[in-house]
């Protein structure tokens, strides 16, 4: 009884961090409908920022998630203007091999600067864990687990209490209607992507420091990333709270009682089950030409 309690403390602190990271991603979908493909190298790239930023200045990497949040708002917003707007009203295609593009960019670059090798911040806490009980809870994953929870937090208070949540969640209900009442939804769509690439800067943060990491592991985190939101609907935050909580531990279970090679599989053995039994997941809705289909 006490290596699966152990095993699913592991997973649902795994899946706090797995939420962060994927709520940019269903944000920017309920907003633009645009399938974020390039979402995983993004989140490597805030990674080997954090590496540099812990190699050059010594700067502790949970410390450094302020620094690289605010540089990867800004590379969201520079991406989405040069790239993402000229397809957010294209077909799901086009946006899909536009963001794969961008994946490949990144990808590219990253090889460039630091190398197709592969890269892991350790720290002196890494090894670290607190008793309780006869259970283990490592350090730097429990404080990694408060981290997401809280820039959660602060995300779902700025999409229900401000006037900028209101209106992302009017030009996600219905872009026309926000238009007619003063929204600007093209500024609301470039914030909106800059603000997904920021949250999930913060848990690229994470990564350097919880797996080790390298150019093309992006691919890994992308399947990882979309399993969860398919999971819990796209567009739905809870729902990729939920999805990412449920992946998170049926990753350490399959680990723990499988095998370490496992934990690739879970994601894309998720994504084809729910496609099947619900394609619009656990808190997701049936969209029109569902229902007529």
């Amino acid at each position: 009884m006490i290596p699966f309690i152990q095993t699913l403390i592991f997973g649902v602190l795994v899946g706090a961090v797995y939420a962060l990271m994927a709520s940019g991603l269903t944000l920017v979908f309920g907003v633009m409908r645009v399938i974020n493909i390039a979402h995983g190298a993004f989140a490597v790239f805030a990674a080997f920022l954090t590496w540099t930023l812990w190699q050059t200045l010594g700067l502790d990497p949970l410390l450094s998630i302020p620094i690289v949040a605010i540089v990867m708002f800004g590379l969201g917003w520079a991406v989405y203007q040069a790239a993402v707007r000229h397809v957010r009203n294209s077909h799901v295609s086009m946006t899909v091999l536009v963001t794969f593009g961008i994946a490949l960019v990144l990808e590219g670059v990253m090889g460039f600067v630091w190398g197709n090798v592969s890269h892991s911040v350790r720290t002196d806490y890494s090894a670290a864990s607190i008793p309780i009980g006869p259970f283990y809870i490592p350090l730097v994953q429990l404080i990694s687990a408060g981290i997401a929870v809280a820039v959660l937090v602060v995300l779902y208070l700025v999409l229900n209490r401000t006037w900028l949540g209101r209106a992302i969640r009017a030009a996600s209900v219905n872009e026309s209607g926000a238009l007619l009442v003063g929204v600007s939804v093209a500024a609301v769509a470039a914030l909106t992507f800059a603000i997904g690439i920021s949250t999930l800067g913060a848990g690229g943060a994470m990564i350097s420091v919880l797996n080790p990491f390298l150019p093309g592991s992006h691919y890994q985190w992308i399947a990882r990333l979309l399993a969860i939101v398919v999971l819990g609907g796209l567009g739905s935050l809870p729902g990729a709270v939920i999805g990412a909580l449920i992946i998170g531990v049926a990753e350490m279970f399959a680990t723990t009682y499988i095998g370490s090679a496992w934990p690739v599989a879970v994601p894309f053995l998720i994504i084809f089950v729910v496609l099947i039994v619900r394609p619009q997941g656990i808190m997701g809705t049936r969209l029109r030409e569902d229902l007529v289909a």
